[in-house]
């Protein structure tokens, strides 16, 4: 046991118990407890970066990792190591709340595709290529995730599935929906970043049985799959954005609300048509 653990429990016994004698049961000095106690009335040396780090991350909505704060702190004034930011940051719980993309395995083999989409975003006909991406949306109760497949045809959200947790099967289940939904034939593209859900054996099986083509971004290129990355961003601009979401249900009724209008309603300026009406002149 520590010394300050010890420390912490004679403090905490102090008045029922004779400070001598547990200093004495617990191998301890009389002294070393006393310079405990007048530690204890310090604030703890860090703290006034702890106060800087969260004006900071107030300032950029908690969106800064310790990198980023380092170049914040030190423009305003307050030189020190970004190793120290860190561990102050961990210390604090000041951390970033943006989760980004992991490029890990999570103890499955590892699938990359070569990009085929290659920022080619135009299709001839629908269900030729879809592009796929997953994004959060903040709620009171924390983030919802929301999946999407976009047929880059007619620009129409295909299937989405949302869930409170980032995982494999949030993928799998859009795909399946999409599969459900449309007529998939070997032809079908399906373009996605290199997020662990897409280059996981699961989503490598699933695109088999289903005979779908994937492609994938390459590595550190936002832009590869900026079509996904588009209607996340109309979706929050138009929607999310303009309300405070207090609830996971809140958000899944808003997120559904839109997606019809999306779909159905929302004119494109490019074809004068919903994406609905567009995708019906095609079957027509």
């Amino acid at each position: 046991m520590k010394a300050s653990v010890k420390y912490k429990v004679i403090y905490r016994h102090s008045e029922k118990y004779s400070i001598s004698e547990m200093c004495r049961i617990f191998g301890v000095s009389r002294s070393g407890y006393y310079d405990y106690v007048k530690r204890m009335d310090k604030p703890a040396k860090d703290l006034s970066l702890a106060e800087k780090i969260k004006e900071c991350q107030e300032e950029c909505k908690h969106t800064y990792g310790y990198r980023r704060v380092h170049i914040w702190l030190d423009r305003n004034g307050v030189h020190c190591n970004p190793k120290t930011v860190l561990r102050v940051m961990n210390k604090y719980n000041l951390l970033s709340v943006v989760r980004r993309k992991r490029y890990v395995k999570y103890g499955e083999a590892l699938h990359k595709y070569p990009n085929l989409l290659n920022r080619n975003f135009v299709a001839e006909r629908p269900n030729q290529k879809w592009v796929t991406d997953i994004s959060y949306i903040r709620t009171g109760q924390g983030f919802l995730y929301l999946s999407v497949i976009r047929d880059l045809y007619d620009n129409s959200i295909v299937s989405y599935k949302m869930g409170t947790e980032q995982n494999i099967h949030l993928v799998l289940n859009t795909i399946k929906a999409a599969k459900r939904k449309e007529k998939v034939t070997a032809e079908l593209q399906l373009h996605s970043d290199q997020g662990f859900q897409y280059t996981s054996q699961a989503y490598f099986k699933l695109t088999q049985q289903y005979g779908i083509t994937p492609s994938m971004s390459r590595r550190g290129n936002p832009y590869d799959n900026a079509l996904a990355e588009n209607f996340f961003s109309i979706l929050k601009t138009e929607c999310i954005h303009r309300v405070k979401i207090k609830t996971f249900a809140e958000a899944r009724r808003l997120i559904d609300e839109y997606i019809y209008f999306y779909n159905h309603q929302r004119i494109q300026t490019k074809t004068k048509l919903t994406p609905m009406e567009f995708r019906c002149q095609y079957v027509a």
